[in-house]
């Protein structure tokens, strides 16, 4: 199922296979005449008394020329291989990588990150050998094999039948060794993904590793690791050692003898059987050495199959990002920007609810702040907004269409997101806040800067805005990559903006700046805060209190205050903080 569905990746390159395939049989015919014309030259012109000069050269040039042209043509088939393979792969690699970017967020709460990439980089090489080498191995060698065995039936018939006898043989040690072979190999590959997820997770959180002297436990966790994956690999090489060269050997030991034994009985039959000896024996050492190559590709061929079922795995998910539903035809626009959440609940396990009926309305350029204490259902507000997660219950929409009428595009370019741990990516600042939006301009770029009041530092940079940066902007402080990511979500110009504790990483006088630039952003605009200091949304339209995943308490900062709830305790506590340590 697994070979027959990698195959199917070959039916776009027909044409240049069928070109490879006459290629290599023309190499094949020239490889196998050679022993026809040495066993002619032996039984026609070796024998006393014949001497054909012109004959003799005729077979010498005739010979030297099959194997120039042999030669030949094997380098052009196996290079019409090679290229079939490298394009195969590289289309199942952006079929992986496609698929990937369609993924819901649900799918990679699950899994690490290390091992998902071990998926698309360690196994799809793994495929790439069975392309490359395994399948033109495979195909060269079958086509040898069957030269082979044409040639031996033109010589004598009978002993060829004997020898065919051997090809079952051949083939159920190949069966053999892939049904034993399969669960160690698949061993492999999952310790191999380990592997890859320890070492991901390690250097991604080596700040935290050193500053709390971590190493030593990751260290033995590691070990463990990669103890466990040598050992599945000791296991592969045993049976290589006892399945693949020994056996064979012993089969082709089998032939000879028999081709021997044959010719032993039948030598005073004529002396002209000397040279179909010959022949006999150098192709049978010709159809071995096929046999051994396609034996030692099995090790690959069985890793690629491994490798490719846990691609389609990967390929088959059905952990979808959430898509437009309904009619294809109807594409609602975000003109004003009213949200409403209508009873929504929700769980990311589908057991446990973190959102419970939540209920409110977000009128065009209002501004609802969320606050709560951690894990009451603040963040996972706005990645329903956001359509990262569906609702189980309730219903969200946004100028009276549901979220799954809009296009992920009209509902990306509306709605301006900024988290609070923003992430950068490698290249320079002007790409970083454009986002290669072709419809935003350099002029676009940095008046969006200006607006947010990053322009000031990145002016001071060696190179301003074509400054470099580097993986998640490491060079650059919390500050100023959360301007950054400020001036990114503007230079879209979205109709909601979504802040999540957008200002909870950066100092006091950025945050100054980052509330003056907030208040002409949110001017027209629908905004939606998570709030961790309270002092941020005082000039909320509406906060709610959650709690739990429940919303507790709604109103305005002095309404809230007048409850003497949840939120008046909030704000002591953090009036009391800012006291204490002021």
């Amino acid at each position: 199922m697994v070979i027959r569905r990698l195959l199917q990746y070959l039916n776009p390159h027909r044409k240049a296979l069928a070109v490879a395939m006459t290629l290599l049989l023309a190499a094949t015919a020239a490889e196998v005449a050679g022993p026809l014309l040495i066993k002619v030259f032996i039984d026609d012109y070796l024998t006393p008394g014949i001497f054909d000069q012109q004959a003799l050269f005729t077979l010498g040039v005739t010979y030297l020329l099959l194997h120039v042209a042999s030669a030949i043509l094997m380098y052009f088939q196996l290079f019409s291989f090679q290229r079939i393979a490298h394009w195969v792969i590289q289309e199942l690699r952006m079929d992986v990588f496609g698929k990937v970017q369609h993924l819901g967020l649900s799918f990679f709460d699950k899994r690490p990150g290390g091992a998902l990439i071990s998926r698309i980089t360690n196994d799809t090489e793994a495929i790439k050998d069975l392309f490359v080498s395994v399948l033109s191995t495979f195909v060269q060698n079958t086509v040898m094999i069957t030269g082979i065995f044409v040639v031996l039936f033109i010589l004598d018939a009978r002993l060829a039948f004997f020898c065919l006898f051997l090809l079952p043989f051949v083939v159920g040690l190949m069966v053999l060794y892939q049904k034993l072979s399969y669960p160690v190999f698949r061993t492999v590959r999952q310790k191999l993904s380990d592997l890859n997820a320890k070492l991901s997770e390690s250097i991604q959180g080596m700040n935290v590793i050193q500053a709390f002297r971590q190493q030593a436990r990751l260290l033995r966790q590691f070990e463990q690791t990669n103890h466990e994956h040598y050992q599945a690999n000791m296991k592969s090489t045993k049976l290589n050692g006892l399945l693949l060269r020994p056996a064979v050997d012993l089969l082709y030991l089998l032939a000879l003898m028999i081709v021997l034994s044959f010719f032993g009985f039948n030598l005073g039959e004529s002396a002209m059987q000397i040279g179909v000896l010959y022949a006999f024996i150098n192709l049978l050492a010709r159809m071995f050495e096929p046999v051994n190559q396609m034996m030692q590709q099995l090790t690959f061929l069985q890793q690629a199959v491994v490798s490719a079922g846990r691609v389609f795995e990967l390929l088959d998910e059905q952990e979808l990002a959430p898509t437009k539903k309904g009619d294809g035809e109807s594409n609602p626009s975000i003109t004003e920007g009213r949200i409403v959440f209508d009873q929504v609940t929700f769980s990311y396990d589908g057991h446990t609810d973190v959102l419970k009926n939540i209920s409110f309305a977000a009128e065009p350029g209002q501004t609802v702040a969320l606050v709560g204490h951690t894990g009451s259902g603040k963040t996972s507000i706005t990645n329903l907004l956001m359509r990262f997660y569906e609702a189980q219950q309730g219903a969200i929409t946004i100028d009276g269409y549901p979220l799954s009428a809009f296009s992920e595009g009209e509902l990306r370019s509306k709605l301006g997101l900024v988290l609070q741990d923003p992430f950068l990516f490698v290249g320079d600042v002007k790409e970083n806040i454009r986002l290669h939006n072709p419809a935003v301009s350099d002029e676009d770029v940095k008046e969006a800067a200006r607006f947010v009041q990053a322009d000031s530092f990145i002016e001071k940079l060696p190179h301003g805005y074509d400054e470099l940066i580097g993986e998640r902007g490491a060079t650059f402080s919390s500050g100023q990559r959360q301007l950054l990511s400020f001036a990114r979500t503007m230079a879209q110009r979205p109709k909601v903006l979504i802040l999540d504790e957008a200002t909870a990483s950066v100092d006091t006088e950025t945050e100054e700046k980052i509330q003056e630039a907030l208040q002409r952003m949110r001017h027209g605009r629908t905004t939606i805060a998570i709030a961790h200091r309270l002092s941020t949304i005082q000039d909320a339209d509406l906060i709610l209190v959650l709690h739990r995943g429940e919303i507790v308490e709604r109103g305005t900062h002095q309404e809230l205050l007048a409850l003497n709830g949840l939120y008046h305790k909030m704000y002591l506590l953090q009036q009391g903080v800012k006291e204490t340590t002021g």
